[in-house]
């Protein structure tokens, strides 16, 4: 059997891999899917992929798979991880973090101001996938973000380095990397103005940089010897189904709760009545990454926010039964705890996700209110993918249940938002496969939402 495009999500627990037919036609088609369980750990993520094609190729009761183009995304072994160095916390750092996190980074390191002694030894304890540079308005500041590039040159690392500063540096920045063993790429300042965010160059030059440098989990090398297109970070490609959703049926919101984390992806302005009074500027598209909250690797720290004896009485279980949980659950019981432990990891996560209104108080101006964070009110559809949220029955009913969680003056979407699942798991791949096809992801990304042929909804 021949198909146009194969995509692999590499997840840090599960592959999966989707097929993908018609593609240049008006009518594309996704033909099946199979699964197999990540393999980092065995050294060799490859031997989990072809297990996955193997699946593959049995549901669709082939003996062989050809194809023309094969793409892929990955979150395994942690992903990518980054570290970002900014000027002021709530400007230039926020803005670079926003960026890395949109690309589908891990942030795992952020500094502010000139680098201390203390900053540079963790840096080199890190060992960034990618390090960025920010700092300074265009035409302002300059000193901090050359001060930081000048350590960092001096330090016995080779990643990537990306400098989202001060368009005034950038010439510099060139002189001081000259000799570095990594390679540097110069992008437009994240922060170029007071209150405004230019975040998605930098977005760009990240997820190319990925491609480009990165083997993040034991094997992806040879990954890049069965992948003949793109490779993306998982999160990414779920930014850039997002975007595409966006154009299509409004402000959105897409939950992926997976083993080892939950990402929370918003495309959304918010309302006006909230960015008249936000103390400072949020990107249109959000993601935040909640890297305690997985519902296989951090199953522990799920489990101590409920408290097991609560999750003892709700689901007439023991604790062992949690620590024996496989990668895919099997067994009633098994899906029983992993639903628990997803409306935990959403219902956190979105917390974390939205901002709040806050009331001020001063002697002369009295009260006043303004606003901190994404502002989720204006949220139209709430979507769910990933294995949890679309594999479990009652998913639905979690997503649902979203806007009575916005406790005091939080920012939640409201009673109103549609709920929809990404019902056949494809918003990952479909992301990738828009970077190339962007109609018939779109397509297919309607399909798997149940809203066919749904142009303005």
């Amino acid at each position: 059997m021949h198909v146009d495009v194969l995509v692999a999500e590499i997840g840090s627990t599960t592959t999966v891999v989707n097929a993908f037919h018609n593609i240049h036609t008006e009518e594309p088609s996704f033909l099946g899917q199979g699964q197999g369980v990540t393999t980092v750990e065995e050294g060799d993520v490859t031997i989990g992929l072809l297990s996955a094609l193997e699946d593959l190729k049995k549901n669709l009761s082939v003996e062989d798979l050809t194809y023309d183009k094969f793409l892929a995304t990955s979150s395994a072994a942690g992903g990518l991880k980054m570290s970002v160095h900014g000027l002021v916390h709530d400007m230039t750092v926020k803005a670079s973090k926003e960026a890395a996190l949109g690309a589908g980074a891990i942030v795992r390191l952020v500094t502010s101001g000139r680098l201390k002694p203390s900053d540079l030894r963790r840096i080199e304890e890190l060992k960034p996938s990618i390090l960025m540079i920010a700092g300074g308005l265009d035409h302002g500041e300059r000193d901090t973000a050359l001060y930081n590039a000048e350590k960092i040159a001096q330090l016995p690392l080779a990643m990537p380095i990306v400098y989202a500063g001060n368009v005034d540096n950038q010439e510099d920045i060139m002189e001081l990397f000259k000799g570095y063993p990594g390679k540097v790429y110069i992008t437009d300042n994240v922060y170029p103005q007071v209150d405004v965010l230019s975040v998605e160059p930098a977005r760009k030059v990240i997820q190319e940089v990925f491609e480009e440098h990165i083997i993040h989990a034991k094997g992806m090398d040879k990954v890049h010897e069965l992948v003949s297109g793109r490779i993306l970070p998982t999160p990414g490609a779920v930014m850039e189904s997002a975007k595409v959703l966006k154009e299509v049926l409004g402000d959105v919101m897409i939950i992926d709760v997976g083993g080892a984390t939950t990402d929370v992806h918003s495309v959304t302005q918010g309302s006006e009545e909230i960015s008249r009074i936000l103390l400072a500027p949020e990107p249109e598209a959000k993601r935040t990454v909640e890297g305690d909250l997985g519902v296989y690797v951090n199953r522990k720290n799920l489990m101590e926010r409920i408290g097991m004896d609560k999750l003892k009485m709700e689901l007439s279980v023991e604790e062992e039964d949690f620590m024996n949980l496989p990668p895919i659950p099997k067994t009633e019981k098994e899906k029983r705890i992993i639903l628990r432990l997803t409306e935990e990891a959403v219902y956190t996560s979105v917390d974390r996700h939205a901002g709040a209104v806050r009331n001020l108080f001063g002697e002369s101006s009295g009260r006043k209110s303004v606003a901190e964070g994404k502002d989720l009110t204006e949220i139209k559809y709430i979507i769910g993918t990933g294995g949890a949220l679309t594999r479990l029955p009652g998913t639905e009913k979690i997503l649902a249940g979203i806007h009575e969680q916005g406790r005091g003056q939080k920012l939640f979407p409201k009673k109103e938002a549609e709920v929809l699942l990404d019902r056949d798991y494809l918003l990952a791949s479909l992301g990738v496969l828009s970077l190339e096809y962007k109609e018939s992801a779109r397509k297919l990304m309607l399909k798997s939402l149940g809203l066919n042929g749904r142009e303005n909804a």
